[in-house]
C-alpha cells in the first residue's frame, strides 16, 4: 500500500487529518463511566483519507472515504475502520497510484458528469435498512453493510434514481420518505427527488437556477422543501474556460427557494435575503401562524482571500472560508416576506438533532463549537435550547478535539434531549484518540464513559446513528 506524501504544504495532510493507511477491527476498552445498558447500535463517522499521494495541490475533501464506527451491543463495543470502496478507489488501487487531481486543479470537463474522483468520503445515511456513504459534489450512494462496513456497491433504488445523490439527504420520519438533491456544474444545475418508502424514486424535479451554484444541504416542512441558490457560487466564465472557481457576489441576493411537497407542478417560491452561504442547516418546521421557521449556520464571508473580509483568524479550507453563526430565518407566506436574526455569535458548524424530529419543531439542538484556528478544529459541543434561547457547552480536554457529535435517542425517551451524544474526541498533539459519550440533558457533566480507541481516527465529517433494533431488523430481511 502507497503511503501519501505528507510532506506535501497542505494543512490538511498534517497532524491529526493526516489519513491512516491500515483497516481495523478491535474491542474497545472503557477508561472512564461504563457503557450505558440501554446503548445498542452503531455510531458511524464519515471523512476524507486519501490512499495514495495526491496529484497536484490537495483540498481535504479529496481524499478517498472512510468510515470509523464503534458497534455497541450487550454492554460492549467494537470499533472498525474501512474505505469506501467505489468505482474510483478500484481504479487507483489498480493502477497503484491517484488518477484524479482535485478541487484545487483544473478539472478535466471531457469526464463529466466524473469529473473529480467521486469518493464517497462526506455523509453517511442510514434509510430503508440500508447505510449509504455519499460525496458532497453529488455522486453515486454506495451501500455500506453492517456491522462489518464492506461496500456493497451502488443502490439505485431498483434502478429508479436516474441522477446522482449528494450528501445531506433528509428522512421524513412521519412519511418514511427520503428527500435529497443532486447537482452539476453544467445544466440542470439542480435536481429535487424524493424516494418513498418501500425505496423507488417518486418524484425528480429540476430547479431552475441562473448558473451553477454551490449546493451542500436541504430542508423540510410538512409542506415544504427548502432549497438553496446563494451568493456564492461557481464562476461560469472560469468553467467556460476549464478551471473551476468560486466567487461571492455581494451585489447579488441569496435565494431561498420553497417547493411544495403536495403539488409537484406549483412553482417554486423565491425568497430573498442578504448575500451569503450555509453549509449546514438545523431543521425547519411550520408554526402555528402558518410561518416557515428554518434554523442553520449561516457564513457572511465564505470566500478566502476577499479583501473585504474581517481581519480576524478564522478556519479556510482552499478557497472556502468557514465563520459560520447561528441564524433563524422565518417565511411569512402571506407577505411574501423573508427576515433573518442571528441567535449566538459564537462560531459553530456541524449541528445535530435528534433526527426523528427533522421537518418538525424541535427544542435542542447540538452543535460544534469551532476554535480560533485556521483549520477546522472544534473544542467543544454546545446544546441549544430553541424555546429559552440558551446555550449549554461541553468542553473537549485541552489540547484535544471532537467530531460531529450524533443524537441516539434513549429507547421510549420522548424528549429530543433524552438520550446520549457520541463522537471522536482525538489528542492533535499525539494522535490519541477516544470516543466519549455524553448525557445530552446534562451537558456540562463529565461523560458518562470513555472509550479508548488504540488507532489513530482522523479528523473527519459526518456520522450518523443506527439503532440496533433496526440493525437486527434489517438484516433478517
Amino acid at each position: 500500500m502507497t503511503a501519501v506524501d505528507t510532506t506535501r504544504t497542505s494543512r490538511y495532510l498534517l497532524g491529526n487529518y493526516a489519513p491512516v493507511q491500515e483497516e481495523t477491527t478491535v474491542g474497545l476498552a472503557v477508561l472512564a463511566g461504563e457503557i450505558p445498558a440501554d446503548l445498542d447500535g452503531i455510531f458511524a463517522r464519515n471523512g476524507s483519507n486519501p490512499r495514495f499521494a495526491p496529484r497536484g495541490r490537495y483540498h481535504w475533501f479529496d481524499g478517498d472515504g472512510m468510515i470509523h464506527a464503534v458497534h455497541f451491543e450487550a454492554g460492549a463495543a467494537t470499533y472498525r475502520n474501512r474505505y469506501v470502496r467505489t468505482a474510483s478507489f478500484y481504479e487507483e488501487e489498480a493502477a497503484g497510484e491517484s488518477l484524479w487531481t482535485g478541487i484545487m486543479e483544473p478539472p478535466d470537463l471531457s469526464r463529466f458528469p466524473q469529473v473529480f474522483k467521486d469518493s464517497g468520503n462526506t455523509d453517511l445515511c442510514w434509510f430503508n435498512g440500508d447505510l449509504l456513504a455519499l460525496w458532497w459534489l453529488g455522486g453515486d450512494a454506495y451501500k455500506i453493510s453492517l456491522p462489518d462496513l464492506e461496500t456493497q456497491g451502488i443502490q439505485t433504488f431498483g434502478n429508479t434514481l436516474e441522477t446522482h445523490m449528494a450528501a445531506h439527504p433528509k428522512v421524513d420520519s412521519l412519511t418514511g420518505e427520503l428527500l435529497y438533491i443532486d447537482f452539476d456544474p453544467m445544466p440542470p444545475y439542480l435536481t429535487l427527488g424524493s424516494i418513498s418508502p418501500a425505496g423507488a424514486v417518486t418524484s425528480s424535479r429540476v430547479i431552475e437556477l441562473e448558473g451553477p451554484r454551490l449546493q451542500h444541504d436541504i430542508a423540510f416542512t410538512q409542506d415544504w422543501v427548502i432549497v438553496f441558490d446563494f451568493s456564492f457560487m461557481w464562476s461560469r466564465s472560469a468553467l467556460r474556460e476549464g478551471r473551476t472557481e468560486l466567487e461571492f457576489a455581494r451585489d447579488k441576493p441569496t435565494r431561498f427557494g420553497l417547493v411544495s411537497r403536495r403539488d409537484p407542478n406549483a412553482a417554486v417560491r423565491w425568497f430573498e435575503t442578504e448575500p451569503c452561504f450555509m453549509y449546514h442547516v438545523i431543521n425547519a418546521w411550520q408554526d402555528a401562524a402558518g410561518n416557515v421557521r428554518l434554523l442553520g449556520c449561516r457564513t457572511d464571508d465564505p470566500l478566502a482571500d476577499d479583501p473585504t473580509n474581517p481581519d480576524r483568524i478564522a478556519p479556510t479550507l482552499g478557497k472556502l472560508r468557514l465563520e459560520p453563526q447561528l441564524v433563524e430565518w422565518t417565511f411569512d407566506l402571506g407577505a411574501g416576506a423573508l427576515r433573518s436574526e442571528q441567535l449566538w455569535d459564537v462560531v459553530n458548524e456541524f449541528p445535530r438533532m435528534d433526527d426523528r424530529r427533522f421537518g418538525q419543531q424541535h427544542r435542542y439542538s447540538y452543535t460544534q463549537r469551532a476554535a480560533a484556528a485556521e483549520t477546522l478544529l472544534f473544542d467543544g459541543v454546545v446544546r441549544h435550547d430553541y424555546v429559552m434561547n440558551t446555550f449549554e457547552a461541553h468542553d473537549w480536554p485541552q489540547g484535544w478535539y471532537g467530531g460531529e457529535t450524533v443524537f441516539s435517542p434513549r429507547p421510549g425517551g420522548t424528549s429530543d434531549d433524552d438520550g446520549y451524544l457520541i463522537t471522536f474526541v482525538v489528542e492533535e498533539a499525539t494522535g490519541r484518540s477516544e470516543l466519549h459519550v455524553l448525557d445530552a440533558a446534562r451537558m456540562s457533566d463529565e461523560p458518562v464513559c470513555r472509550l479508548a480507541i488504540p488507532v489513530r481516527v482522523p479528523t473527519g465529517y459526518h456520522s450518523t446513528w443506527i439503532p440496533g433494533d433496526e440493525l437486527r431488523s434489517a438484516s433478517r430481511t
